[in-house]
């Protein structure tokens, strides 16, 4: 069975803040690799192919059974989506952060 992945506008937003933190601290970098924020990017795209399969495989996040988190792994660290299986086709992604940010923003 595949689920079907959506994003929130604040998911979009978050990856559009992750993707420009990325290039940013690249460019500012003495030794900057501008394809970082490209396999950042490439490694969400990894993670929400595996929703797509395999959303109850992801840690819960709280009470309920239907939010979880993703580990998406990049490097040393990674990124963590939090989603909700909204139904039995449907996989919303409400978040997306770096795993050395505090929380979700």
């Amino acid at each position: 069975m595949k689920y079907r992945v959506e994003l929130s506008q604040a998911a979009l937003e978050d990856l559009e803040r992750l993707f420009d933190f990325a290039l940013q601290r690249e460019l500012d970098s003495e030794t900057g690799d501008l394809d970082i924020a490209d396999r950042a990017l490439q490694a969400i795209k990894n993670g929400i192919a595996f929703l797509q399969s395999f959303p109850f495989a992801c840690r819960k996040s709280g009470s309920s059974p239907f939010v979880r988190e993703l580990v998406i792994p990049l490097g040393s660290s990674g990124y963590v989506a939090l989603f909700d299986i909204a139904d039995s086709q449907t996989v919303i992604i409400g978040a997306l952060r770096h795993q050395r940010e505090d929380d979700y923003h």
